[in-house]
């Protein structure tokens, strides 16, 4: 996929969110990486992993918010693990879709929205 075809800040073209949603569930990937993400780390070119806060309701956040997210946007996987004090978030997505996991890692970084 090229830049071009995503819309809607990171939201690829291939997102099943209606365009008038996505503005709101691009806010509440923000708000979670500002609240939670302590380290990332880009473990391939399609594949991205998050040290997540583990804080009481880190990982209940961040499920159910992904678990929302591939109803609309099939082409992520996410893997989230906690245990031993740790919470991550691993998010792969098929060599097409690398632009929008290059952006949502600058925007997980705490880059430009």
């Amino acid at each position: 996929m090229e830049l071009e075809e995503m819309t809607g800040g990171w939201a690829a073209g291939a997102c099943a969110l209606p365009a008038a949603e996505r503005p709101s569930r691009e806010a509440e990937f923000d708000a979670l990486f500002a609240r939670a993400v302590r380290g990332a780390e880009r473990i391939g070119p399609d594949r991205l992993r998050l040290d997540l806060d583990p804080a009481p309701g880190t990982a209940g956040r961040a499920a159910e918010l992904v678990a929302r997210e591939t109803r609309c946007c099939s082409f992520f996987t996410f893997v989230l693990t906690a245990g031993a004090g740790r919470v991550s978030l691993e998010i792969g997505v098929p060599a097409a879709h690398t632009p929008v996991l290059d952006a949502l890692a600058v925007r997980a970084a705490g880059g430009p929205a």
